[in-house]
């Protein structure tokens, strides 16, 4: 069914279960995985939007943000390894742009389904903030399966 299975994580609780039904899939379907994280790239510069910071700490904060993206992925590399998937990838990105990194992962690794999970905004809120989530389905090609 599918030979690749890309899931797109933050690493918050709601991501989890994305990450939990995207392993069970790969199992199931004995489908590579690709476990993605896109860590934002932090302002540089106050023309940027940044805060009035030093290089130094602007550097330090990006850092703590790209280590992080990998100790999530690599987590997910672990959990799926222990639960049968025989191919598990840990990418991170950098990007401002989300959903079109994720969009951009799934069609450069050939995934046949992307697996995420839907924030739950609502209303106003969504209106205000956009959602990653409703862009990947709205412009991606490849098939998205949403957890709410």
């Amino acid at each position: 069914m599918y030979e690749r299975i890309l899931v797109a994580t933050d690493g918050s609780d709601l991501s989890e279960q994305a990450v939990t039904t995207a392993i069970d899939l790969a199992v199931l379907t004995r489908a590579d995985l690709v476990a993605v994280h896109v860590v934002r790239i932090h302002a540089q510069s106050y023309f940027e939007g940044a805060l009035l910071l030093s290089q130094e700490e602007t550097h330090r904060t990006q850092e703590r943000a790209d280590v992080e993206g990998q100790r999530v992925v690599e987590a997910v590399k672990t959990r799926a390894l222990t639960k049968g998937v025989r191919n598990v990838m840990p990418v991170t990105l950098k990007s401002n742009q989300i959903a079109e990194a994720i969009i951009e992962a799934a069609k450069q690794h050939k995934c046949g389904l992307i697996v995420m999970a839907s924030h739950g905004r609502r209303a106003i809120q969504r209106l205000l903030m956009g959602s990653e989530t409703m862009h990947v389905l709205t412009h991606s090609h490849t098939p998205v399966l949403v957890l709410r």
